[in-house]
């Protein structure tokens, strides 16, 4: 990831995808999510679907901090994904550090 703000990302090559979004290493999933309020087990599915390729679900929240759901951590801890919840910034920061390490990682993102 390049870059995030004004309603979207710029993701490898330059390329602007706009709102919220679901990324993995080799593709995005645009995210029907809005605010942390939204985020639920089904929201996620993209990621849950993709369980045996990943091992951390990186939740950036939006522009601030909010409070962690603990049903969310405690369902996906039920498909062996573990939950890393921050602010939108701080999770676009550490999705490329993590993929950089070649971590098995995606991030949902909500757009700021």
């Amino acid at each position: 990831m390049q870059g995030y703000g004004d309603g979207g990302f710029r993701v490898s090559g330059g390329k602007r995808i706009e709102g919220s979004q679901i990324l993995f290493p080799e593709a995005a999933v645009p995210w029907s999510v809005s605010s942390a309020s939204d985020i639920t087990l089904e929201s996620l599915s993209a990621a849950i679907d993709k369980a045996d390729e990943i091992d951390i679900l990186i939740v950036g929240c939006g522009a601030e901090f909010q409070p962690i759901p603990d049903e969310l951590r405690q369902g996906l801890k039920k498909h062996g994904i573990v939950l890393e919840w921050m602010d939108t910034g701080a999770a676009c920061r550490t999705f490329n550090v993590l993929l950089v390490e070649e971590r098995p990682v995606a991030a949902a993102l909500i757009a700021v």
